[in-house]
């Protein structure tokens, strides 16, 4: 995998995180669990398509 098709799936994985947070923190009652593990993952991603840019 090249590194552009790999920020592309890191993009697409970013965004669906992100959409899971949203729908996670607007239902009745959020799992907090669930919102702290998506919104580190979410972090994580997003460190790791930073690290792939500077290292371009």
């Amino acid at each position: 995998m090249n590194l552009e098709s790999r920020l592309e799936s890191l993009k697409q994985r970013h965004a669906s995180l992100e959409a899971r947070i949203a729908d996670e923190d607007q239902r009745p009652r959020p799992d907090s669990e669930v919102l702290t593990r998506l919104k580190i993952e979410k972090l994580r991603v997003k460190e790791e398509m930073e690290r792939l840019r500077a290292s371009a």
